[in-house]
């Protein structure tokens, strides 16, 4: 084992090197194809950047939550607005730049495990081209909204590299600012990245000769300044940590089930992250994975006893298998700010695999680096196994190319997952596939609760196809479920479309009693009197709702029709 950092790769021509870049580059560019042109898919539609506020400045933008991500997002607002394509080739950008790290991250490690000089580049570069263009990284890749996951993996992959990189063992202040500044980018693209310390902390103790706690005392400069940042971090987002700021989908106050059953899951779930990295070949949007209520519901405790299993190996035998027993710990470290305790509403989902595979690809190159074959087979192999992976990408970013794809492809592989049924029923919608919509939204209701949401949007089909009765009955029917502006107005509407007026207005009237600051209302209302031929009340009706929102189109296509008859009558 090396006594840490020190020693530089030997040199060697730099256009193999260039041309295997250039090359992995058109690989990736390849696998994600499909998905360059995708449309904004689930929760991107809740991002600043397809609101109606996408305009706004960049102050606008950034809010307690992830400000450096959000900045991004910001940036591909002013380069393409609305159209998503500059959005995934940035996301794509940043995961070729965090698998470039890769390679000089498991080069060091292969070095300092006492891995064979003539196999460090071969099995660090296999390394990085699996992350690369495995199909299990699609979701953070393809995703717009799983960049949180690539580009706090990048900012902290950079922070580890330069780490590992530094010119002494005891580091500098230069060294210090420089982490720093990495790791509170990271941790402000997404929160999870606040285990970064103790990733150092395990590093500085594992490769310091005798397994000693030596380095951390020597990089006491550190890890002081990180475990403050740490701190406040988690005092900053303590709102998240509790679940007030997620809508009731992670946190300590999810009110489905309690930390140590979110725990007893993620004892089976981690295997099941291990198996997708291994097998990649049943990978879904939404995993309907079931909670184990007790240690012993769905087998959690042999989950349980296998995890400490596996952990009293690799730490019995750190001294014969370092890389390998590293790298475990490693994949537990970087899955445990979500794939422990702290609950969170979808106990499983691939993009959480992101950096995490790093410490599972350690486990690997130390397995391939004691095998007895020549080199060359060895090489023809893994670019073998590289391109293959690029291959199963390609067909997993052809499914995320759109919502339609990507939805059949989940209610496949999750048939009994509400939320699937729901979200492919409104992609039919979009596509004017109703009828398909309409089952899908049969399905939808005999799978879980009927909302006022999902009554709403099954009755704008049922608008759609011209069947006005039963989309009247779905709006009623969710008005008594939980009455709101909007679906007053949709009410409103309905009655419109049978010139049932008393009865729209009515409705309408009921719609501004619960928010008068809903401009539908009077949109809905303007087209009502507009019809009737009442042009100055059609006026007012619009100029309202203009300046309650003036990005409303149809509000101020209406007006200029209607402004337009009254210069005609006069």
């Amino acid at each position: 084992m090396a006594p840490g950092p020190g020693g530089t790769p030997p040199r060697s021509s730099v256009w193999p090197w260039v041309l295997a870049v250039v090359g992995a580059v058109v690989v990736v560019f390849w696998a994600y194809g499909p998905a360059l042109n995708g449309e904004f898919l689930f929760d991107d539609n809740a991002l600043p950047f397809s609101l109606p506020n996408a305009a706004a400045p960049l102050r606008a933008w950034i809010g307690q939550i992830r400000p450096v991500l959000m900045t991004t997002y910001w940036l591909n607002s002013r380069i393409s607005a609305e159209d998503p394509y500059s959005y995934h080739i940035f996301n794509l950008i940043i995961h070729c730049l965090t698998s470039l790290l890769i390679f000089p991250m498991a080069r060091r490690l292969l070095e300092w495990s006492g891995a064979e000089a003539s196999l460090r580049n071969l099995l660090a570069g296999f390394a990085a081209l699996i992350f690369l263009l495995h199909p299990a990284q699609t979701e953070s890749v393809a995703y717009l909204a799983g960049r949180s996951e690539s580009l706090s993996g990048l900012l902290a992959a950079a922070a580890f590299t330069v780490f590992l990189y530094r010119r002494q063992k005891a580091v500098s202040w230069a060294t210090v600012a420089a982490i720093l500044v990495l790791f509170g980018g990271a941790v402000l693209s997404k929160e999870q990245a606040v285990v970064l310390p103790v990733l150092l902390l395990l590093t500085d103790y594992w490769w310091n000769p005798g397994f000693s706690f030596q380095g951390i005392r020597r990089n006491w400069k550190l890890y002081l300044p990180m475990a403050l940042g740490a701190a406040v971090g988690v005092a900053f987002f303590w709102n998240l940590i509790l679940g007030a700021d997620t809508g009731g989908t992670a946190g300590f106050g999810i009110k489905e089930f309690t930390w140590y059953q979110y725990f007893f899951t993620q004892c089976r779930g981690l295997f099941v992250y291990m198996g997708m990295f291994v097998l990649p070949v049943n990978l879904t949007a939404d995993w309907d994975f079931r909670i184990s209520k007790t240690i012993l519901d769905g087998g959690a405790i042999f989950g349980l006893v296998a995890l400490v299993a596996l952990a009293a190996a690799a730490w019995h035998y750190r001294r014969r298998f370092p890389l390998a027993g590293y790298g475990y710990f490693v994949f537990l470290l970087l899955m445990s700010p979500t794939s422990s305790i702290l609950p969170i509403k979808d106990p499983l989902a691939e993009r959480r695999l992101y950096l995490s595979m790093f410490g599972l690809l350690l486990i690997v190159v130390d397995v391939l680096s004691r095998l007895k074959v020549d080199r060359r087979a060895l090489g023809a192999a893994c670019l073998a196994v590289a391109l293959a992976a690029a291959v199963g990408t390609h067909a997993r970013a052809a499914v995320w190319a759109n919502p339609v794809s990507l939805w059949e492809d989940t209610v496949s592989k999750s048939p009994n997952k509400r939320r699937a049924h729901f979200q492919l029923a409104y992609a039919y919608d979009q596509q004017q596939r109703y009828g398909e919509a309409l089952a899908e939204f049969q399905k939808t209701a005999e799978l879980g609760s009927v909302t006022p949401d999902l009554l709403v949007d099954w009755g704008l089909v049922y608008d759609h196809v011209g069947q006005m009765d039963q989309a009247l009955a779905k709006f009623q029917q969710a008005a008594a479920i939980h009455p709101t502006a909007h679906i007053y107005s949709q009410i409103g509407m309905a009655y419109a479309q049978q010139s049932r007026w008393v009865e729209a207005l009515q409705a309408l009237a009921t719609a501004e009693k619960l928010d008068a600051k809903f401009p539908d209302t009077y949109v809905y209302r303007g087209k009502i009197y507009l019809n009737a031929n009442q042009v100055p009340a059609a006026i007012q009706e619009y100029r309202r709702a203009l300046e309650i929102d003036p990005t409303l189109e149809d509000a101020r296509h209406d007006l200029a029709i209607a402004e337009g008859r009254l210069r005609a009558g006069r």
